[in-house]
Parts: structure tokens; C-alpha cells; sequence
């Protein structure tokens, strides 16, 4: 344990080793698991990924729960702390590290973890202590504690005519800032569509782009969910589950169809086998993390950082600001619990405000110019030489 002159811990000269991991097992009860250096299993964290898994939490939330999870075995490890005798200087202590530290073996800009990261992994490690309290196996007080003046569960009194408002809970939670979705515009959508190397991409990027299922969703997709005749995939939400038909472009069938063709007799056809394939031997189902590399090989030649999450955004864009479309409409394709979510996808992008604003400044100046104008008290060859004119 690092500690200055005046009895507090020094995360300046701190070191936190990058010991441990975060493994996928293949089994379907334990799809991940959280090991230390020596490949022990951390067994807190297991029992805790098992109450995740049996209150109906998917693969994929199991495992961003564990990688908040191994940040902070990670920084006790290197305080000399265990786990359950962590206190609140401690939870401190990591609040402040990780949003100041930066991310291991990462070069800037990219280094410093985003705020949304930071307020989850304080929601996540709030949770897991709480856990452990009910089950008597942790420390007797949750070193992440709820803010002053704040108890009980968010929104709990909420009335159903106010919007749904995330809950601030934690003391050492940061705040977020509201962030507008971003989508791709359309110049720049053809551009990366063009890019796209196959028949299999092509067909993802128009579904994703006209469905506006969520990467996973649509990647867990099998034959049978798939209906060119009714213009229809089936996908199992996130959240709840359940299986939805999302409609989509007819041009998202005919990509798909010419993958299929281009595929015949490679990989397994029967209507329960999984619909997205790769491309290279030995043939394996498409997995998030590839798409994920397909997308950024395609945009990485226009100077683009585009995220597969970025697709649903645009399909979303182009949803809600279409007159025609009533947004409970929108709300419904995308899986919205909450209206309120959905209403984000109204405000105009940003290029879209750019380009308004700047044409706002071009009317204003192609006004002529009176004794209440912008430009008055201004000397006409003060203008000329602001805007580039030539001298009259």
C-alpha cells in the first residue's frame, strides 16, 4: 500500500499491474469467469455472475459486470486491500484513479475511460457489495454508498406522466454528460457502404441500418428468422428476451440472398443453424468482435471511427424524423421501455445544427443593410475586408 507523508494513500506514484482476466468458458451456466494472476477462479465474483445469470442477465452483461469487477480486484490487489475488508477510503480512493489513471497500455486520446464507463463500474461494484451484504459474505457496510440525502431505489415515486430520469444514486458516481446519439450521415454511409468487402457485410450494414437491431441481436439471428417474403427478421431482444420481427429493406434481402448463394453447401443450411457465417475457413459464426473489425476496416479509410452501434443510431435517426412514422412507432422497432428514449432520436444531429447555423449567417449577411441591422455602425470597407470582398 502506497501512502504519503500525511497518512493518505498516493495514487500518483500507484501502479496497478494488469494481473488477471476476464475468461469465456463455452459453458452456457458460467459463460465467463473472473481468474487472478495464478488462474484461480475469484469466487465472489463468481457467486455474483451466478445471481446475475439467475435474475435473467445475458452473457453479454455478465461479462461487462466482470470487467468492472477485474478493474477493481485489480486496484485492491495492488493496494494490498481484499476485497471484503475494503472500506470507503478505498471506494474513494478507486473512484478517483480510474477516472484520472487512464486505461493500461492505452495511447492518448483514447486513454481515459469515458464517463458512462466510470458511472457503471461505481453502479456495478455497489451492486456486488450489495450482494454480499444480504448474503452475510462481504463487509458489514457497502464501501459504495448511496449519495448524501439519498435513499431508497430511483424513480421509485416517480408519477407516469414524468419522463423516466436515471437515477444518481451513488456518492462516488460521476455525472454523465447527455449525450445526442450519433449517427452516420448519408454522404458518409455511402461512402462506407462502398467500402464493404462482401456480400455478407453488405447485407449486415442494410439490416442493421434499416432494422435498427442492436449488433448482437441481429448476429444471434438464425435461417429460419429470416423472411424475404413478409420483408421480416426475427430477433431475440436484449432486455426482455422475447422474440421480435423487425421489418427491413428489401435491399438488406437481396445482399443477403447473394451471400447465401455465395455460401451454399460451405456452412450448415438447416433453419436452426446460425444465418451469419465467416468468410474463411474453418467457417465459425460471426461473432460481435469480428463484425465489430469488419466495420472499422471499412471506415478506417474515410477517416471515420464508426461503432456497429452507431448503424442502430442512424436507423434510428431515420425513423423519428420521417413525418410519416408516428414515434411509438420508432419506440416499438427500436425496444424502447421508455418514450422518453426514443425522443433523444428528434434533436437534429450535430453536422445537421452546423449547417443550419451556418446558413442562418449567410441570410444575415445577404440582408441589406439598415440603421437596425447586424452590421450597423460597421464601416462597409471594415465588412469587405471581413468577408473577403473585393473593395468597390
Amino acid at each position: 500500500m502506497i501512502i504519503d507523508g500525511d497518512g493518505a494513500r498516493d495514487l500518483l506514484s500507484l501502479v496497478v499491474p494488469r494481473r488477471g482476466a476476464v475468461e469465456a468458458t463455452g459453458n452456457p451456466f458460467e459463460p465467463y469467469r473472473l481468474v487472478d494472476s495464478g488462474g484461480v477462479i475469484v469466487a465472489p465474483v463468481a457467486a455474483y455472475l451466478g445471481d446475475l445469470q439467475a435474475c435473467g442477465r445475458s452473457a453479454a452483461t455478465q461479462r461487462s459486470y466482470a470487467m468492472d469487477l477485474l478493474r477493481w480486484f485489480r486496484f485492491t490487489w495492488a493496494v494490498g486491500v481484499p476485497w471484503d475488508r475494503a472500506a470507503r477510503a478505498e471506494a474513494r480512493d478507486f473512484c478517483r484513479w480510474i477516472q484520472l489513471a487512464g486505461k493500461p497500455g492505452v495511447p492518448a486520446p483514447d486513454a481515459r475511460y469515458a464517463p458512462a464507463t466510470v458511472a457503471h463500474c461505481e453502479t456495478v461494484l455497489r451492486g456486488f457489495y450489495d450482494f454480499h451484504l444480504d448474503a452475510g459474505t462481504g463487509p458489514m457496510v457497502n464501501p459504495f454508498p448511496l449519495a448524501r440525502g439519498r435513499q431508497g431505489r430511483p424513480n421509485a415515486h416517480r408519477s407516469p406522466m414524468e419522463p423516466f430520469q436515471p437515477g444518481h444514486a451513488g456518492r462516488y458516481r460521476p455525472k454523465t454528460p447527455r449525450r445526442i446519439p450519433r449517427q452516420i450521415p448519408d454522404q458518409k454511409f455511402d461512402e462506407l457502404f462502398a467500402r464493404l468487402g462482401s456480400h455478407r457485410d453488405r447485407a449486415l450494414v442494410a439490416f442493421w441500418v434499416s432494422t435498427g437491431a442492436r449488433a448482437a441481436e441481429l448476429l444471434g439471428a438464425r435461417r429460419a428468422d429470416a423472411d424475404p417474403g413478409q420483408q421480416l427478421i426475427t430477433v431475440i431482444r436484449k432486455g426482455t428476451q422475447a422474440l421480435q420481427p423487425l421489418p427491413a429493406s428489401p435491399d438488406a434481402f437481396v445482399w443477403l440472398r447473394l451471400y447465401q448463394a455465395q455460401m451454399q453447401a460451405l456452412v450448415p443450411g438447416g433453419p436452426d443453424d446460425p444465418l451469419w457465417w465467416t468468410l474463411r475457413r474453418p467457417f465459425r459464426p460471426l461473432s460481435y468482435h469480428a463484425a465489430r473489425a469488419m466495420l472499422i476496416r471499412a471506415g478506417a479509410a474515410l477517416g471515420g471511427r464508426w461503432r456497429l452501434h452507431d448503424l442502430r443510431h442512424t436507423a434510428a435517426y431515420r425513423m423519428a424524423r420521417d413525418p410519416a412514422m408516428p414515434l411509438t412507432d420508432v419506440q416499438w422497432v427500436l425496444g424502447h421501455a421508455h418514450l422518453s428514449t426514443t425522443q433523444l432520436y428528434t434533436t437534429a444531429p450535430e453536422e445537421d445544427v452546423i449547417a443550419a447555423v451556418v446558413a442562418h449567417h449567410a441570410r444575415r449577411r445577404e440582408r441589406p443593410q439598415g440603421g437596425t441591422g447586424a452590421a450597423a455602425g460597421y464601416r462597409p470597407e471594415s465588412l469587405n475586408v471581413l468577408f473577403g470582398e473585393e473593395p468597390r
